[in-house]
């Protein structure tokens, strides 16, 4: 019985390391260690081979007895810490203490078998309970058994906790992330959220008020015009703009990508979703569009539609490539980051003037993440194809 103890203990153990309770794992593996010490001393003390397979008599008894010191010694720090968690969690180590004080006196050979019994059946009980209370707990996820309060709680100080964020900060690869910050754009928020180049804030075009309010956090000139982003360019097809075959061709040969196209504005926005905010989004002839390369982003625009975009960064100031950058410049004044960790560039996209493209090509208006001479190349090659 005290080898099958010695095994319980050990699974219970790496269950706790693969909830990621490390102290707890730590403390079953421990008593795994220990019954099973005891356990295997006491059977072979007890076998009738020439006497017994283990001689524990006098003269050969001080490395039991420092091993039942050191156990001694280990399991009081592991008491202080299980009161720290909940009440059977301490109630098993202060049995483990007795445990180990019975291997001290029968190493000693001074051990009481009343003694023994009492032990081991208090023992039992605990490890039983404690067992069937966490497995009934993980498989249902709820405390349907009770564990007990810690006795001991640590208060942090102000200064040790960490400060609350200004605004929600959901995490890009949860579902849910995305869902809280497409419904706060839905309702005229403007929140932080990454794109292929580096974070930005976003405003869902259906909302005017949004768009400018973009313009008040990052106090931007009223005269500097607010791209939007699509998630394909599929959606632009379907609004049908009057674009050349040549620009048709160009965009496929930069979308998905960090470069923005400046093309001529019109009332096909309107089909493109843009809404409400079509006179605050790009300038009276122009808008610029981009269709972001990232999967992230792709999805959000997708659940909200098309997105007014501009760097997440005061202006005159140097761009937000973490979302911890924006969250600490500019948290106080959004309602919420879509957190996305390092942003994959730098420096913004690469902005390219089309409205011309027939007649004298393009022009690079600002040269970005994508270099100037390689936009030049792509639109060469695919003029002259």
């Amino acid at each position: 019985l005290i080898l099958i103890g010695g095994f319980v203990q050990l699974l219970a153990g790496f269950l706790a390391f693969r909830k990621y309770d490390h102290l707890g794992g730590a403390a079953f593996l421990t008593f795994s260690a220990l019954w099973s010490s005891y356990g295997v001393t006491r059977v072979l003390c007890a076998a009738p081979v020439s006497g017994h397979l283990l001689d524990i008599g006098a003269g050969n008894t001080e490395g039991f007895t420092a091993g039942s010191v050191a156990f001694l010694v280990l399991n009081a720090f592991l008491i202080i810490l299980a009161s720290s968690f909940n009440v059977v969690l301490l109630c098993l180590t202060l049995a483990m203490e007795l445990l180990t004080i019975c291997f001290l006196l029968f190493t000693l050979e001074s051990l009481p078998l009343p003694f023994e019994i009492v032990v081991l059946s208090i023992l039992s009980i605990i490890c039983f309970y404690g067992a069937t209370a966490s497995l009934t707990n993980c498989v249902f996820g709820k405390d349907l058994l009770l564990m007990g309060p810690p006795l001991l709680t640590v208060q942090s100080s102000k200064k040790d906790r960490e400060d609350p964020r200004p605004c929600v900060c959901p995490k890009s690869h949860l579902t849910s992330g995305l869902r809280t910050i497409a419904e706060l754009l839905n309702t005229g928020a403007v929140c932080g959220v990454p794109t292929d180049t580096v974070y930005a804030l976003a405003a869902s075009c259906k909302h005017p008020e949004a768009i400018e309010k973009v313009y008040r956090i990052k106090d931007r000139p009223q005269e500097k015009p607010i791209c939007i982003f699509i998630s394909n360019l599929e959606q632009l097809r379907a609004a049908a703009p009057p674009i050349s075959p040549l620009l048709w061709e160009f965009m496929e040969n930069v979308y998905p990508g960090g470069v923005g196209c400046i093309i001529q504005k019109g009332e096909w926005l309107k089909k493109l979703g843009v809404g409400a905010g079509y006179s605050r989004v790009g300038t009276q002839d122009s808008i610029m569009i981009r269709v972001p390369d990232l999967t992230v982003l792709v999805h959000l625009i997708d659940m909200t539609g098309p997105l007014a975009i501009t760097s997440a960064n005061p202006s005159g100031e140097v761009d937000s490539t973490h979302h911890d950058m924006v969250i600490s410049r500019l948290g106080h004044k959004l309602e919420g980051v879509l957190c996305d960790g390092e942003s994959d560039e730098v420096v913004a996209s690469t902005v390219v003037n089309c409205t011309k493209i027939d007649e004298s090509g393009i022009t690079i208006v600002r040269e970005g993440c994508i270099p100037a001479g390689k936009v030049m190349q792509i639109f060469e090659r695919v003029k002259n194809r």
